[in-house]
């Protein structure tokens, strides 16, 4: 795309042009399956316009950041902050005309599905809560819990505190809330959500959160990338992807309605109360996106490096079979 100039080989030869952002870390053995993620983004400005971007992608406990590398096109001025939910976030002043933007990352994963190190799902009274915590029990823009309590207990009261709720929940959402893709409205809060009755991923993660607020179980919203490792996807989605975390047992732990299945290969990039902390980028001024891609998908190890050319070809997920990386 025109304004867009970055040229990254892999980690061990890299060669920035314009502004780039990169971080690495070693390898860890429990991590066995390679995967590419990151998008690529344009914004037609036509006057003063100015971005908050949140693509970096987040330390966490169940990935690996190989190579991490954030490219504005016509050297844009930014500047990178914490926000209060611990994202990195990237104010970024847009120029008149076209602004590229291109996020590229090698991360390695485990082949273990989500949840595979949960033990104690004990739920902690909201005195024994960390103080910080508290606010991930409150009501907020999206997450309406305060409208849904009578259906929560209606449904779901008889059932045991803890993660035999927060599954009930899950299984309950699968089956009651019809996915449908692009389907999806910024004005929708997690009430509006079950009147209507179908809803995008985002619309699955606010009522997740919203009903097991209900019960005091400390609830965030996140965002982030999702391989179909060992889990075709006939459509071919690739797209940013929100589900919810709980707290149990002093651990955050995954929920995702919109599966109801443990997955392979999360990659988290933001949390926070709801969407409007994990929203990708948050326009100021007068810039509209005009284009926009997204892609996760696994690799072979060492043969793909960020700002090497999408190849497709090389694409070992979207099958049942899970495929490891070679021990070395």
């Amino acid at each position: 795309m025109e304004g867009f100039r970055i040229s990254v080989a892999l980690a061990r030869n890299v060669m920035p042009f314009g502004k780039t952002m990169a971080t690495t870390t070693g390898n860890s053995p429990k991590f066995d399956v390679t995967v590419r993620v990151g998008c690529s983004l344009a914004y037609q400005v036509s006057g003063s316009a100015m971005l908050l971007l949140n693509l970096k992608l987040r330390p966490d406990r169940n990935h690996e950041v190989v190579f991490e590398a954030l490219a504005l096109g016509n050297d844009l001025w930014t500047e990178e902050f914490t926000d209060s939910h611990g994202n990195q976030v990237h104010r970024v002043k847009l120029a008149p005309g076209l602004n590229s933007i291109r996020h590229d990352a090698i991360v390695r994963v485990s082949s273990r599905p989500d949840n595979h190190d949960l033990t104690n799902t004990t739920p902690q009274l909201p005195g024994d809560l960390p103080a910080a915590l508290l606010r991930y029990t409150l009501p907020s823009r999206y997450c309406d819990s305060d409208k849904l309590i009578n259906c929560a207990w209606e449904k779901f009261g008889s059932v045991e505190n803890g993660w035999p709720r927060v599954q009930a929940i899950s299984h309950w959402l699968h089956h009651n809330i019809e996915y449908r893709y692009m389907s999806g409205r910024p004005d929708l809060s997690a009430w509006d959500v079950l009147q209507r009755g179908y809803g995008v991923c985002r619309d699955f993660a606010h009522l997740a959160i919203a009903l097991n607020r209900t019960f005091n179980v400390p609830s965030r919203y996140v965002t982030g990338h999702l391989p179909d490792i060992g889990f075709p996807d006939p459509d071919n989605h690739m797209d940013f992807h929100a589900y919810a975390e709980v707290y149990l047992g002093g651990q955050w732990f995954t929920t995702d309605a919109r599966f109801h299945v443990p997955r392979i290969g999360r990659i988290k990039v933001s949390s926070g109360q709801d969407a409007v902390d994990g929203a990708f980028s948050t326009i100021y001024g007068a810039a509209t996106l005009s284009y926009f891609q997204v892609w996760a998908y696994q690799v072979a190890r060492d043969t793909v490096g960020v700002g090497d050319a999408l190849d497709f070809t090389q694409r070992l997920d979207n099958q049942w079979t899970i495929r490891t990386d070679p021990v070395y």
